[in-house]
């Protein structure tokens, strides 16, 4: 016997064609609140001061309210008057008043209201209904993407964090920038700069250096590169100390090599003065207990954040770079040493001059996203060794990758020829010793230049050269990069063996 069939009943075709909106969803907006801001800024001028660093037009929902609150911050930047009148003729000119209404629609918005009271709420409920639809727009591009088997579910995951970076900073991607906008932050930037003394960057505490760099820019990727024992980890951190408290500035340095505890006892050794062997020991007389404990106050209020995770890939130190930016504003990004970090998210192919390149790309996206300088250590090859002379690094001694080269807007050596048994500057024939010269080989928005600093090795420390009473300045000498003479006297042969309190 046949079972009757289970199908639903059909249903009966309705006459009213009203769109029935119960079970839709309209994205996140405040039309009132919209309506509201810009009746006020249309009868109050100085309403604008108010939500002028809150609203962009992008956070307007309706298009109309985006084309009118464009030409209101236009007429803003160009000094000019803001009202029904301004705006209309504003908006004529630009072939958009039929568009959002005419004349009828800014006399409607301009009635909304009888005074800008308010006005500051009303803007930030309209930017959280943007970011609500912000997100809602990631969400619905995260989905999509996951869906790809081929996609790379690191990939994905950097992607995302990203998109909500972004959100987060307020700094929704924009495909272009007018040539006006951007002439206009030229201009205050520079503005900015004459302010302080042709400082465009972050100090770097060492007069010289800053003097050919003029400070470490934004967005820029910095390597400084040297043999081991040089005094890398010394010269940044150094540098770290400087920026973090004679100019608090939060430096993040990631330590690769080196844990937490030992960076922040050379640090507390370079601040008090006291010997890095005597720390380590913690053979301490009773007046070193106190000037210990009476100079590390400031080191300890520094905004220096240490990460000593080992072996980082460069996908989690996006993230975290991301966080320390955000929740700490953090200015400068310190690597502790190129080489010893992975690519991460599946990419590494066996090739270790591939992932090398492929660090040295991601340090530069890194700069340029978070919009802060960021500075890697590196190794030379051995090639230092082998040569005679002076044993000045060249470009060609970057270890494994040409890239860094490529990708680095400033490269950087350490040289002391003392660590080679060598008395005498090359150049000059003046005494070398205690001393360092910090060679920029490459600067890609200035000039090459060799500076010489003091380096205190028992307390793994540079400073600026006349600190020590030599030279009252410090020589500068053209790079001889780009020169394949070298002079110098090689000391070949058996020398006496460096002090191991001065391998930093």
């Amino acid at each position: 016997m046949n079972q009757p069939e289970n199908n639903p009943k059909p249903r009966k075709k309705s006459n009213n064609p009203v769109v029935q909106l119960e079970q839709g969803r309209v994205p996140p907006q405040a039309l009132e609140l919209e309506e509201a801001v810009l009746g006020a800024l249309l009868i109050d001028n100085s309403a604008l001061n108010q939500v002028i660093d809150i609203l962009s037009p992008d956070a307007f929902y309706k298009d109309a309210h985006k084309k009118i609150y464009q030409s209101i911050h236009d007429l803003f930047g160009r000094s000019e008057a803001i009202d029904i009148l301004t705006v209309s003729q504003d908006l004529r000119k630009q072939g958009f008043l039929e568009t959002v209404g005419g004349e009828y629609y800014l006399v409607h918005l301009s009635q909304r209201v009888s005074s800008s009271a308010h006005i500051e709420y009303h803007a930030r409920i309209i930017v959280q209904k943007h970011i609500q639809r912000e997100l809602i727009r990631i969400s619905s591009e995260i989905i999509s993407d996951a869906f790809d088997e081929s996609a790379d579910v690191l990939d994905l995951l950097d992607k995302a964090e990203q998109s909500l970076f972004n959100v987060a900073q307020g700094n929704l991607k924009k495909n272009y920038e007018s040539s006006q906008d951007l002439i206009h932050q030229a201009i205050a930037r520079i503005e900015e700069i004459s302010k302080k003394e042709g400082l465009s960057g972050i100090p770097s505490g060492f007069t010289q250096v800053d003097r050919v760099t003029s400070g470490w820019q934004r967005s820029d990727l910095i390597i400084i590169a040297a043999r081991p024992g040089m005094g890398k980890t010394a010269f940044v951190l150094s540098m770290a100390r400087n920026m973090a408290i004679d100019h608090n500035t939060a430096v993040a340095v990631f330590s690769l090599e080196m844990s937490s505890v030992q960076l922040i006892t050379r640090l507390i050794s370079s601040e008090t003065g006291l010997s890095s062997e005597k720390l380590r020991k913690g053979n301490l007389d009773d007046h070193e207990w106190q000037q210990l404990l009476a100079k590390v106050k400031n080191l300890e209020d520094a905004p220096i954040f240490i990460d000593d995770t080992p072996a980082l890939s460069v996908f989690d130190m996006r993230a975290k770079c991301r966080r320390l930016v955000a929740q700490h504003n953090v200015g400068i990004i310190v690597i502790d040493y190129l080489q010893l970090m992975t690519a991460g998210g599946g990419k590494s192919s066996g090739n270790r001059e591939q992932e090398i390149s492929t660090i040295s790309r991601s340090l530069k996206s890194i700069a340029k996203e978070l919009s802060v300088p960021v500075i890697a250590l590196s190794q030379l090859s051995r090639a230092v060794e082998t040569r005679g002379g002076s044993k000045r690094p060249l470009l060609s001694d970057l270890r494994e990758s040409g890239a860094i080269e490529q990708d680095a807007d400033i490269v950087s050596f350490i040289y002391r020829p003392e660590y080679y048994g060598i008395t005498e500057w090359d150049d000059d024939g003046s005494p070398c010793e205690a001393q360092g010269e910090f060679i920029i080989a490459k600067h890609r928005n200035g000039s090459l230049e060799n500076v010489r600093l003091k380096f205190e090795g028992h307390m793994a420390k540079f400073s600026d050269l006349d600190d020590m009473g030599g030279p009252l300045e410090p020589s500068l000498i053209e790079s001889k990069m780009n020169s394949d003479e070298e002079s110098g006297d090689y000391f070949g042969g058996d020398f006496s063996a460096p002090d191991p309190t001065d391998a930093f």
